[in-house]
């Protein structure tokens, strides 16, 4: 045979005997009771006729013969091996009933957490250890908290989960379980009428509290609306007065030089005979039409006697003192 071949025997008998020969060898040796391997957070107990040979707590590979003598090799066979867990375990209860000082029903939800730290007290002190934890922790809640007052019970929660923990422990260490951290949950009202008047209560004292919020912007808006409304009519009333001096003081300017007010005068003259839209008749000069005009709007003289040039106008119009538009 070539080496090629005799490399593809000794591979092949190599995955043969690590795929089946190793395994089986393996277990052999276990199910008679030669070795045995403890996984993390793992406990084994070993019982043969009703006697307690030993405990394997440690993880890791155990040679049984080692640890309990000429009996490791029949305690798989006659005995038996209890494999317990001893992870952290939790567990809650719902509405634990109590009573307040004042009467008033409560319900408590309670969680805690425990874990086994005595694997034989465990097995044979207690058939339903864990039941039994679940009811030693409602009767300490009923024991620790009854009657206490209604407000402490609603606030120091604290407090009520340490006299809870402290009432538990001793008696849950005699049945080989470990008490870890206790904590009150909830705590709430049992009575259905009495939660429904405390709603009522709370829904009506937030209508309350709403109501008056609101009032209370409507008011500081009305504030700051008066207050700027106040401010705007002193300052307008500031500007009314001033307005009275600043003309004074610029007609007393303009009054300095006679020319200027003059024609200004006649300016503020000429725009109020416009503003009124009066019909204005112009005239020439030294004409003798006047006295005419004068008594025929008097009445004495018929409309007919007016020269035609002098006949009232259309639109207002302005004419010079010599006649030339």
């Amino acid at each position: 045979m070539s080496d090629f071949q005799w490399f593809l025997v000794s591979a092949a008998a190599t995955f043969v005997f690590c795929l089946l020969l190793v395994p089986t060898v393996l277990g052999i040796a276990r199910l008679i009771g030669l070795y045995t391997i403890v996984e993390e957070r793992r406990c084994q107990v070993y019982v043969l006729f009703g006697k307690v040979l030993g405990v394997l707590d440690e993880p890791g590979l155990h040679f049984l013969f080692a640890k309990l003598g000429p009996a490791a090799l029949v305690v798989n066979w006659l005995g038996r091996c209890y494999v317990l867990d001893m992870r952290l375990d939790q567990e809650y209860l719902r509405s634990t009933p109590v009573n307040s000082e004042e009467g008033a029903p409560m319900g408590i939800g309670i969680w805690y957490e425990m874990f086994i730290g005595d694997p034989v007290a465990f097995l044979f002190k207690n058939a339903d250890p864990r039941g039994s934890l679940a009811a030693n922790v409602g009767s300490a809640t009923i024991r620790g908290l009854s009657n206490m007052k209604l407000a402490a019970m609603l606030e120091n929660r604290h407090m009520m989960s340490q006299t809870v923990r402290n009432e538990v422990s001793p008696k849950s260490q005699e049945w080989g379980y470990k008490l870890g951290s206790v904590y009150i949950r909830k705590v709430h009202f049992r009575d259905a009428g009495m939660i429904k008047g405390i709603e009522a209560k709370v829904v009506n004292r937030l209508r309350q509290v709403t109501s008056a919020i609101k009032q209370d912007g409507v008011n500081q808006v009305s504030i700051i609306t008066s207050t700027a409304e106040r401010q705007a009519a002193i300052e307008l009333s500031k500007a009314a007065a001033m307005r009275p001096r600043i003309v004074g003081d610029a007609l007393q300017k303009i009054g300095q030089q006679p020319e200027i007010a003059r024609a200004m005068f006649e300016i503020l003259e000429t725009q109020r005979i416009l503003d009124s839209k009066a019909e204005i008749t112009l005239v020439p000069r030294r004409s003798g039409v006047l006295g005419d005009l004068v008594a025929v709007g008097a009445g004495s003289a018929p409309r007919e006697l007016l020269p035609r040039e002098t006949a009232p106008a259309q639109s207002p119009r302005v004419m010079r003192d010599d006649g030339q538009r």
